[in-house]
């Protein structure tokens, strides 16, 4: 049972920073060149320079970015910038947002929680990791000995009981304050009332977590706990890492699944390859595995191609564009279509083969056009982003793909399987900067 717990977290201290705005960034996989500079030069205190600091001419194993991330945080923490919660709390959390004009806030609570490796408890992934972001974050967490940003988790609680237990406990009291670069606002109350953090674990303890995003950051987490609790059973005759050290838990903020402001974006694709010249030989390369309807023509017809694919919602419905004949084709999978995906895909059970993304990929791209091996695509998440992509004529392919949803997080979850990459983008991120959770 995931064991959830307040801890005394590390936070800027808005009398040396200022704004909470100025010194706040998302997390460090969405930072590019253009931004990580922008956070710079926004404030000599913003997380980017511990979270994502930049690499510098003549960086060595004495010198480089996370050398310097560590310089940073330790001299912050000595200089008042940065101060310890003077006792244990949890970190009520709440985002507002826009998305296409509707106005949404997500609410959750920050607090640390147990790590328990995927497949031996109640926390599962969703999605697969690479080996390079993993390798990352685990020197940036030797070098700073702290949780700079959250595991994103969620979980289930359709009456609403811990978010209603928590509204309650910070009804009346006055938010800390901060707006990102894309006008997110985030509000957050330090909650050091011990019989809420009790009653907290308690609803918690007996609930499943699925992670929503940062699973680079919770397999880093175990990776780093291993390490320490070999380190002190070398240095201790062969004891056993105390249950209660700090790197035995991973800073999490936890989100009900049936929260209303939980919203999950498409990832659509922009193929550099394969090149599919028309609709026509889209829908011969697709046989029978799927009908196919002429739905529009030219990039800015991806709205209206959108919007019947979102009405349906059906996984198994896909908006492809042909850039040599500039036409969208809407196509349905059929039962040919599910029995070949069957036969292609029998290493995955019926959850992981109906998503879209699997579909798209495994099927469509794989096997029906022959296109094993590909270069990345450009992953966006608007439909405008679609438009302006297939503007600039460097895509012959282009994919609307539904997204999945939290419910086929939670059933493919389960099986033990994991999502092919991009198959969720929660929107918004969650800031880092607001706390921080020490490892010593």
């Amino acid at each position: 049972m995931p064991h959830v717990a307040s801890f005394r977290g590390l936070r800027y201290d808005p009398k040396h920073v200022g704004s909470l705005s100025q010194v706040i960034a998302p997390p460090y996989d969405v930072i590019d060149a253009a931004l990580q500079t922008k956070l710079y030069e926004q404030h000599p205190a913003n997380v980017v320079r511990i979270e994502f600091n930049r690499e510098e001419p003549g960086d060595d194993e004495a010198n480089n970015k996370y050398v310097r991330a560590a310089r940073f945080l330790k001299d912050w923490r000595s200089q008042g910038v940065v101060l310890q919660e003077p006792a244990a709390a949890l970190y009520v959390y709440h985002q507002e947002f826009e998305v296409e004009g509707e106005q949404y806030v997500r609410r959750g609570v920050m607090a640390r929680v147990r790590l328990e490796r995927f497949g031996t408890g109640n926390i599962h992934p969703h999605e697969e990791t690479m080996s390079g972001p993993k390798q990352d974050r685990l020197l940036l967490t030797r070098a700073c000995k702290t949780n700079l940003s959250q595991v994103f988790g969620l979980y289930p609680d359709p009456q609403g009981d811990v978010q209603t237990l928590l509204d309650k406990a910070i009804a009346g009291q006055p938010p800390l304050e901060a707006t990102d670069h894309l006008g997110v606002k985030s509000w957050m109350w330090p909650l050091t009332d011990e019989a809420v953090a009790t009653k907290v674990a308690g609803l918690m303890g007996p609930k499943p977590v699925f992670i929503a995003d940062g699973h680079h950051r919770y397999e880093t987490a175990c990776n780093y706990r291993d390490e320490i609790a070999a380190a002190y059973s070398a240095a201790n005759g062969g004891a056993s890492l105390p249950s209660d050290h700090p790197a035995n838990f991973v800073l999490m903020m936890l989100v009900g699944m049936s929260d209303q402001g939980l919203v999950v974006l498409p990832t659509h694709r922009l193929f550099v390859q394969p090149t599919v010249v028309t609709a026509s030989d889209l829908a011969t390369k697709l046989g029978d595995c799927f009908t196919c309807e002429q739905a529009g023509h030219g990039p800015a017809d991806a709205q209206n191609v959108w919007a019947k694919i979102d009405a349906k919602g059906q996984q198994g419905m896909l908006g492809l564009y042909t850039a040599g004949d500039k036409t969208w084709t809407i196509v349905r999978i059929t039962p040919a279509g599910k029995a070949r995906m069957e036969a292609i895909a029998s290493d995955h059970g019926d959850a992981w083969r109906n998503l879209g993304v699997s579909i798209l990929h495994r099927l469509v791209i794989g096997d029906l056009l022959g296109a094993k091996e590909i270069p990345t695509p450009g992953y966006v998440h608007l439909v405008r982003e679609v438009v302006d992509g297939l503007g600039t004529g460097k895509y012959p392919l282009a994919c609307l793909v539904m997204p999945a949803s939290v419910e086929d997080i939670r059933t493919v979850s389960q099986t033990g399987e994991r999502m092919p990459a991009k198959s969720t983008y929660f929107y918004p991120k969650l800031a880092s900067g607001l706390v921080f959770y020490p490892l010593e």
